[in-house]
C-alpha cells in the first residue's frame, strides 16, 4: 500500500503537534505549515520528539498563491486545517485579523482544491463557540449563534466548507471541536493559566490568581484523543460534519477547585475574580452531543475532567522540578 501524505496547516499549535504524532504512528508522511521561517524549530514538535520527522513549509493560508503553489507540488492525500488565530478573547481586540486568518484562510484552501482538481480530503477544524449558549447538548443540527469575532469566523468557515462539499463535490468536512486541553496549551488559555498558577502557589510563590467569570460551564476533553477523531473523519468515503465532545460539562469554578485540590490547596484562599477580565459577551453554558461521532466514527472521549486535570498538573509539576 502506498504511503499516505498529510499536510497539517497550523502544525505548531497544540492540536497540530499531537495530530502530527498520531499520523506518524499510522505510517503517514507528514508535512506541516507554520507562519514562521521553515528552518526555525517548532517547540511543540520538539517536546513530542517528532520535529525531524515532519517536513515544515512556510505557508500563510490567507496568502492564496503560496498555498496554491505548495498544494500543486505536494498533492497530499489529506489536509488538516488547524490554522488561524485561536484565542476567543484576543478576537475581540483583533477581529479583522481573526476573520481573515480563519474564514479567508479556509476559503483559500477550498478554492485551491477546486482549481487543482485533486482528490485531497480536507478536515476543517470548527469550534463549539459557533453554537453560543447550549444549555442542552449541541448536536450537528443545532443552530449557530456565535458570540465573538472568533466564533463568527469559524461559523463562516464551517458554511463555506459545507457549500464546497455540496456544490462542487469536494471531499471536505468540519469537526466541531469542543474545548480540549493538554500540556501543550499556550499560556494565554485559562486552563493553562490555572494549572500553572496552582503549581507555583503550591511551591510558595505567594501570588494570587486573577480570573474572569467562574460561573461559565464548558465541555473539556483531552487533546490527544481529539486528534484521533480528526483523523477518523477522513477515513470513510462519504464526508460529513461531526461534533467532537465529551458530552459532559463542568463550571470553571469546578476546574479551579479540582486543580488546587490536586496540590492540596483550597482555591478560595488564592483566587480573585477580576471584572476587567470579563469578555464583552460570554457563553454561559457549552456542552456537546458526541453521539454521531460515536455511532459513525467509533470515537468516544475517554478522559473526563478529573483525569485531564491530573494529567495537566502532573506534567506541570514534572516540568518545574
Amino acid at each position: 500500500m502506498q504511503q499516505k501524505t498529510a499536510l497539517i496547516l497550523g502544525v505548531s499549535g497544540q492540536d497540530g503537534a499531537y495530530l502530527a504524532k498520531h499520523l506518524l504512528s499510522k505510517g503517514y508522511k507528514v508535512h506541516g505549515s507554520s507562519r514562521r521561517d521553515k528552518y526555525q524549530r517548532i517547540t511543540n514538535l520538539d517536546r513530542l520528539g517528532i520535529h525531524d520527522d515532519v517536513q515544515i513549509h512556510s505557508i500563510q493560508t490567507d496568502d492564496f498563491y503560496s498555498l496554491f503553489r505548495t498544494l500543486r507540488i505536494l498533492r497530499p492525500d489529506e489536509i488538516y486545517n488547524l490554522s488561524g488565530q485561536t484565542s476567543v478573547g484576543l478576537s475581540f481586540e483583533v477581529p479583522i485579523e481573526t476573520f481573515a486568518s480563519i474564514a479567508n484562510g479556509t476559503l483559500n484552501i477550498l478554492e485551491c482544491l477546486r482549481m487543482l482538481d485533486i482528490p485531497t480530503k480536507l478536515f476543517n477544524a470548527g469550534s463549539s463557540e459557533c453554537f453560543g449558549n447550549t444549555p442542552l447538548p449541541a448536536a450537528e443540527e443545532t443552530p449557530f449563534q456565535p458570540r465573538s469575532p472568533y466564533a463568527s469566523a469559524k461559523a463562516a468557515a464551517f458554511w463555506m466548507t459545507a457549500n464546497y462539499r455540496e456544490s462542487y463535490g469536494l471531499p471536505v468536512c468540519t469537526g466541531i471541536l469542543f474545548n480540549h486541553e493538554s500540556p501543550l496549551r499556550p499560556s494565554q488559555f485559562v486552563t493553562r493559566k490555572i494549572i500553572s498558577a496552582a503549581a507555583r502557589i503550591s511551591r510558595g510563590s505567594g501570588e494570587r490568581l486573577k480570573l474572569g467569570r467562574l460561573s461559565i460551564y464548558r465541555d473539556w476533553g483531552w487533546a490527544p484523543e481529539y486528534v484521533d477523531a480528526m483523523w477518523r473523519t477522513l477515513q470513510g468515503d462519504a464526508m460529513d460534519d461531526f461534533v467532537i465532545a465529551t458530552g459532559q460539562s463542568q463550571s470553571l469554578e469546578d476546574f479551579v477547585a479540582v486543580s488546587f485540590e490536586t496540590v492540596g490547596l483550597n482555591w478560595r484562599n488564592h483566587v480573585d475574580v477580576d471584572a476587567s477580565l470579563f469578555r464583552p459577551s460570554e457563553i454561559d453554558h457549552s456542552v456537546g452531543n458526541p453521539l454521531k461521532a460515536q455511532r459513525l466514527l467509533g470515537w468516544k472521549a475517554e478522559k473526563g475532567i478529573s483525569a485531564v486535570i491530573a494529567e495537566l498538573m502532573s506534567t506541570e509539576l514534572e516540568t518545574a522540578a
